[in-house]
């Protein structure tokens, strides 16, 4: 034995040298593969984003013919007295505060409806929530504004029929009140890939542990609570994150359905990024614009960072909460 051993380290090293040689000559494959991506990345992500950092501390501006010098934190002392950047905030949270939750409920919703075990043509289903996702914003939105539309509208149509009076009818896209619902309803139309993760997620739940809990004696709700919600945690904390995300990014359907983006009606979409997209696109202040771009990276960070840091309480992993 005592032989073999000696023997095995005599020859380990030689092993290494032969798996680093070919472990390289792999490296190196690898990377002339990716090449494409990585110089992609490097000049369409990586270089963009350290040059507006740059912009931050200049006065650059497209309309002005002024030349382009250092003006230090002035583009961010800005930020502290620019009343239109506190209103954009306050518009993005009222909206955040429904869409998100209804973000993560509706598709939950429909996923425990998808993993039903009796239900029948279950792939036409799939299609049929997944389909609406894949159309271009752009035409949704423009199908949205004829189906909410307050006089014409299809949903007050429908409302009317049933006996809603006529002074009690949604004012969807003129009232101040009626907009957020509005827009969280045209979110709803693309929640098919969402409810896909939550499918994933329910069918990775073990059989075994509905089992236990019928056994236990447990009712549908209290089976959903204390095993299907902990079990599928994970998957509502990443689509709670991407939910984030994209509320800071939301501001098409605001230019869309109001143009020219003003923040009509009553300034009620005048949205965090759409402030930002008139800075660059509207009124060509580039400095300002990336130094509202490099706040909305920040706030969204730390957001991210305060949820990463909460999911120990309720976030659970194999069935375990982390701690």
């Amino acid at each position: 034995m005592a032989e073999l051993i000696q023997v095995f380290k005599i020859s380990r090293p030689a092993h290494r040298e032969r798996l680093g040689a070919f472990g390289r000559r792999e490296a190196i494959w690898c990377l002339l593969f990716l090449s494409p991506w990585i110089l992609g990345f490097l000049v369409f992500t990586v270089y963009p984003v350290f040059s507006t950092l740059v912009m931050t501390f200049t006065n650059y501006d497209l309309v002005q013919s002024e030349p382009v010098r250092f003006v230090g934190l002035d583009n961010y002392r800005n930020l502290i007295a620019d009343p239109r950047l506190g209103a954009s905030l306050v518009v993005t949270l009222k909206y955040a505060l429904l869409a998100i939750p209804v973000g993560l409920a509706v598709p939950l919703a429909l996923a425990l409806l998808m993993n039903a075990r009796n239900l029948r043509a279950r792939k036409f289903f799939y299609t049929l929530f997944y389909m609406p996702y894949i159309i271009p914003v752009v035409s949704t939105l423009f199908i949205w504004r004829g189906i909410l539309n307050p006089q014409s509208g299809w949903v007050n149509m429908a409302l009317k029929a049933l006996g809603v009076n006529e002074y009690l009818l949604p004012q969807w896209t003129t009232s101040t009140t009626w907009v957020y619902p509005a827009l969280v309803l045209m979110s709803l139309w693309g929640i098919g890939q969402n409810m896909l993760i939550m499918l994933a997620g329910l069918q990775g739940v073990p059989t075994s542990l509905y089992e236990a809990a019928r056994v236990d004696g447990a009712g549908p709700f209290q089976t959903f609570w204390h095993v299907t919600l902990p079990m599928v945690s994970p998957v509502i904390f990443m689509n709670l994150i991407l939910g984030v995300i994209s509320i800071f990014q939301f501001f098409v359907p605001a230019l869309i359905l109001w143009p020219p983006g003003n923040g009509d009606p009553g300034g009620s979409t005048f949205f965090f990024n759409l402030y930002l997209y008139h800075q660059f696109f509207t009124y060509h202040d580039m400095a300002y614009g990336a130094t509202l771009a490099w706040l909305m990276f920040l706030i969204i960070m730390a957001v991210t960072a305060i949820l990463w840091w909460t999911q120990k309480y309720w976030v659970y992993y194999a069935g375990e909460r982390q701690e």
